[in-house]
């Protein structure tokens, strides 16, 4: 078994320590940190489809989530040294949208996000729309990023994005979920979609470079 496939088995059997040792080793070995993340994106997605299909209790699915945060303050040293002096950052408001209680997928990206030196207002989860109000109105974040798993979750998010309109808020909202896609995303109203840890990262990067015209 190659060290990819190891690593990822390591985390979707649950096994910490090894998982953990796996990193370290890559690491020294000076592999790329974002490819390490991708590989534990990956055992973390099959943790997740071991939880859906009930081989795993929520009890699981937590240490998964605590295996990869531990595995982000190994390679985060990594990752913000790669990072250019003056590199374009922003202001991120997160939540996962009221009704639905699931926010693995969320606090992977507040970690990614707060590797890449963003700052990340984290909101919790079961958010109800005026709490994201009230909270871009304190904030003022350069992008709002709105999370749910669960069916339910869209007609939240399509509440929140609306009422966010309607106060004169124009700033991008992305969704992000395991099963959102460009249909959803027009069904709520959003600007943009991510079913994909890394990709949200990459579309949150380009937006604020954008806003801030930096080539």
């Amino acid at each position: 078994m190659d060290a990819r496939m190891a690593l990822i088995s390591a985390i979707a059997d649950l096994e910490e320590e090894k998982a953990l040792q796996l990193v370290r080793r890559r690491l020294a070995a000076g592999e790329d940190p974002m490819a390490i993340i991708e590989d534990c994106q990956e055992g973390m997605r099959l943790v997740g489809l071991n939880y859906e299909r009930q081989n795993y209790f929520l009890a699981g699915l937590i240490m998964g989530g605590e295996i990869f945060r531990q595995i982000m303050e190994l390679v985060k040293p990594k990752i913000e040294s790669n990072l250019c002096p003056g590199q374009v950052t922003g202001r991120i408001l997160l939540g996962t949208v009221q009704g639905d209680i699931h926010d693995l997928g969320k606090n992977i990206v507040n970690m990614l996000l707060s590797c890449r030196k963003f700052t990340v207002c984290d909101l919790g989860v079961d958010v109800p729309p005026r709490v994201f109000l009230h909270a871009v109105e304190d904030v003022h974040p350069d992008i709002i990023g709105l999370s749910g798993l669960m069916t339910i979750s869209y007609d939240y998010m399509r509440e929140t994005v609306t009422l966010l309109r309607e106060h004169g808020h124009k700033m991008p909202v992305i969704i992000g979920g395991s099963l959102v896609n460009e249909n959803i995303c027009r069904y709520v109203g959003a600007d943009y979609w991510a079913n994909d840890a890394m990709r949200g990262i990459e579309l949150c990067e380009r937006l604020v470079a954008q806003s801030q015209n930096v080539p």
